[in-house]
């Protein structure tokens, strides 16, 4: 036989969806000569499902991605059609920011920066195969008594050394990164009819799942769905609520300047389906291949199927249905919230039974999609395998939904996979200090029977991981990452700076009681003072503003301004300062069991009084510290205690790192 072809790179990114770019850029960024696979160049950045990025939650991820030195955000301002900020009428742990996108020029333009980053290489071709080496010399010994393939010491038995694409060529590389997404033995489903097809009609990736098997890497069938989308020239707008954008843009990026992308946005609808829809709907759910029995994939909870819908929420008398554009170009508009896998003809049916839909054109069917994906607790909290070194995964491969979910994951991969070649040390956020940090922990902790979503109930500290304040929170990872400049860090620990010394200065201020100040509070509608009241305890007031109180500010004139985002931040800390203080404390207590670190050579069956499910559990998994294995289901309190008191025990006897 003959010799495969080998091409020598130092990382294989597998999958270029909008983890896969994330990872890839990181990589590229850091020096690193990085080969970015992809099934089609033009599925790069595709957005198969909904045209848009952020929302609830989603848009604190996108604000991270951005802190961190990612690009999502500012790929997202340049090609938007409307921004609006959600949950403005609620506190501002819950804003967040959500785009419209135009999606082929979104694909577009994160495909012009992967094509112009030095050390990226963009190669269109199916990879077939992980390759692996031992990865060290006592392996033969070792493997067979360690758990989930890893040797005796806790650590990974064998190590990446290539990939191999379909013509055989083999890849040479020190770490590979998988982002498959949905496109692993990937079919679509609508009604009876099964394409066994990759998101969009893509071609999807048929050997990878079986060499994953052969690793001893086990898979399960997840599925996701997707709405019709319309010919627009079909719709009746009139009948629809016009959904506007913001009148003034606020941008994902912080680097972006909010002047530069201030414009005309497109309008989005919101119409609803009704009792005809949902009769429709019941009398052929027998038709579903989700009620059919066909689909064997779990699908996502937060994001059911409209026939879902209707089944388990049967005394909802109407849904919510979200009329978008799919761009300034594009001839299609999203149905959004009406997702299915019902029969062309009941598509049909039931579309044309909602307010402003009744003469629709269907240019592409609604469809399921299942497609194989790994339970991450195989991964470390670093994104890396446990049971293959410098094999790192990413996105909807490992059982997420959402392309910022995504994108997050992928630049966390992609830092870490540098991280360890550098010899550095690797960059894990705690879930007190982002919600990319939930999100991973999350996925790496629990068991996720279906497609995890990041929603901001996730967030026990979510005051503190406001949207707002992303680059406060994380412009120093970035920067540690080598992804994030000098000027931009030390712009914005200025920022802080700025902000901490104008907190200071209210809280010293103050005022008396004179005629002045009782009838400039009046003016503004505010309640007298009785005492000398400083600055910052009026600005507690709901009424009162940073803005409003510089009439009262009798150093506001002779000092330079403070910057707008400055001020902002200068608000929230002190209208919300008990609030914030009370969370610190709390992230005080969560970090001392976060920093009790468990070494990787634990042996869990010396580890006497334990439960046997928590045994289980605390062995297949392998938490890195006891906060995360208080957080593993099966493991409770009375384990935690005995674990701890063990590792008390045994200080002397294993490494512990604090």
């Amino acid at each position: 036989m003959t010799e495969p072809y080998h091409i020598q790179t130092d990382v294989c990114v597998i999958g270029a969806g909008h983890a896969g770019c994330e990872a890839a850029l990181a990589l590229a960024r850091n020096g690193f000569d990085t080969v970015l696979f992809t099934m089609s160049v033009e599925s790069i950045a595709m957005m198969p499902c909904n045209p848009h990025i952020g929302g609830s939650s989603k848009g604190h991820l996108v604000r991270e991605i951005d802190a961190m030195g990612g690009e999502m955000a500012k790929v997202i301002d340049k090609t938007f059609l409307q921004s609006k900020m959600l949950g403005v009428s609620k506190g501002p742990a819950v804003h967040s920011l959500r785009a419209q996108a135009d999606k082929a020029e979104y694909s577009k333009e994160m495909r012009r920066i992967l094509q112009q980053t030095p050390n990226l290489t963009i190669r269109q071709a199916e990879v077939t195969r992980i390759i692996t080496e031992p990865a060290n010399a006592d392996i033969a010994e070792n493997v067979e008594s360690g758990e989930n393939g890893t040797c005796a010491d806790g650590k990974a038995a064998v190590k990446v050394c290539g990939v191999q694409i379909h013509t055989g060529t083999v890849y040479d590389c020190r770490a590979a990164i998988i982002c498959t997404g949905t496109y692993l033995n990937a079919r679509c489903l609508v009604g009876e009819s099964i394409t066994e097809t990759g998101p969009g009609g893509m071609q999807r990736s048929t050997h990878l799942s079986g060499s994953l098997g052969d690793m001893g890497i086990g898979l399960r069938r997840f599925k996701t769905g997707t709405p019709a989308r319309m010919d627009k020239r079909s719709l009746d707008y009139s009948k629809m609520q016009i959904q506007e954008g913001d009148p003034y843009i606020i941008p994902f990026s912080f680097s972006t300047d909010p002047e530069s992308i201030q414009k005309e946005q497109m309008p989005c609808y919101l119409t609803y389906t009704n009792e005809e829809t949902h009769r429709i709907i019941r009398e052929n759910i027998d038709r579903s291949p989700i009620y059919a029995g066909i689909i064997e994939g779990t699908g996502p909870r937060y994001c059911p199927s409209i026939e879902d819908k209707v089944v388990k929420f049967p005394e909802k008398e109407r849904h919510q249905v979200f009329v978008e554009p799919e761009g300034a170009l594009a001839g299609e508009m999203y149905i959004d919230g009406m997702s299915s896998s019902m029969p062309d003809d009941v598509q049909q049916k039931m579309y044309r039974t909602v307010p402003g839909l009744e003469n629709c054109v269907i240019v592409k069917n609604a469809y399921a999609i299942e497609y194989d994906c790994i339970n991450a607790n195989i991964l470390k909290n670093t994104l890396e395998t446990k049971a293959v070194e410098n094999l790192y995964c990413a996105g909807q491969f490992n059982g997420s939904s959402g392309y910022e979910e995504a994108a997050a994951q992928g630049l966390m991969a992609g830092i870490n996979a540098a991280m360890k070649l550098k010899g550095k040390e690797e960059i894990v956020l705690k879930r007190s200090e982002a919600y990319i940090g939930v999100l991973i922990d999350d996925l790496v902790s629990k068991d996720n029977l279906e497609p995890y979503r990041m929603m901001t109930s996730r967030a026990e500290y979510r005051l503190l991981l406001r949207q707002d304040n992303a680059d406060l929170r994380l412009r120093k990872y970035g920067h540690q990452a080598g992804l994030v400049s000098d000027e931009l860090y030390e712009k914005t620990c200025r920022m802080q700076e700025e902000i901490d010394e104008e907190i200071s200065r209210l809280k010293a201020c103050k005022l008396g009681t004179g005629e002045d100040v009782q009838r400039i509070l009046a003016e503004l509608g505010s309640a007298p003072v009785k005492t000398a009241t400083s600055l910052a305890e009026l600005l507690c007031r709901p009424e009162l503003d940073y803005e409003k109180l510089s009439v009262l500010d009798p150093e506001r004139s002779e000092r330079p301004p403070v910057s707008k985002r400055a001020a902002e931040q200068v608000e929230i800390g002190i209208k919300y300062e008990g609030y914030i203080e009370r969370q610190k404390r709390q992230v005080e207590n969560f970090e001392k069991m976060e920093n009790r670190r468990i070494p990787d050579s634990i042996d869990y069956d010396d580890v006497e009084s334990l439960r046997l499910e928590a045994r289980y559990r605390l062995k297949t998994i392998r938490p890195s510290s006891v906060g995360q294995a208080a957080r593993l289901s099966g493991v409770s309190p009375a384990d935690i205690a005995v674990l701890l008191v063990y590792l008390e025990k045994n200080r002397g006897n294993v490494s512990r790192e604090t």
